[in-house]
């Protein structure tokens, strides 16, 4: 019995940490807890949305850890929508990939549970953005978008 207790204990504790790690809340797609929304950073106007919401896929499954679709098309004031299928990721447009370009969204959290979205509205400027999941960037998981006026 105190065996079963010290294990219990233990899991707890784990799980506990495991869930601070981050020191950030998970992204979320309850209404009480909206998903996490890419925020603009930088110069530039802002477009409005159009209502058009594009989603991509993260996974990780026999084939590997990816983006589907990893390259794709959009336009200023849509939605590019996140949503994690199979996995653990994140999304990062990182500045240093994409140099010059201003109103990158800053990286997303971990997205651990299935159907969890990380919503980054397009107030980029025209041209191909870089973006990856950090821990799986070396496994080729890594995409671009190209933005349209």
């Amino acid at each position: 019995m105190l065996n079963r207790t010290y294990r219990a204990l233990t899991l707890m504790a784990v799980g506990i940490g495991a869930a601070a790690c981050t020191g950030k809340p998970a992204a979320s797609n309850d209404a009480a807890n909206p998903p996490a929304t890419g925020a603009a950073t930088g110069g530039g106007s802002v477009a409005k949305p159009t209502g058009k919401i594009v989603t991509v896929q993260l996974i990780t499954d026999a084939v590997g850890n990816y983006f589907k679709p990893a390259d794709f098309e959009v336009h200023r004031g849509d939605i590019i929508r996140f949503t994690l299928s199979v996995g653990v990721h994140n999304v990062h447009f990182l500045p240093d990939s994409n140099p010059g370009k201003l109103n990158l969204p800053p990286v997303s959290d971990f997205l651990q549970l299935p159907g969890q979205t990380y919503d980054v509205p397009v107030n980029f400027e025209p041209g191909t953005y870089y973006f990856q999941c950090d821990p799986h960037v070396l496994l080729g998981m890594k995409g671009h978008v190209k933005v349209e006026r």
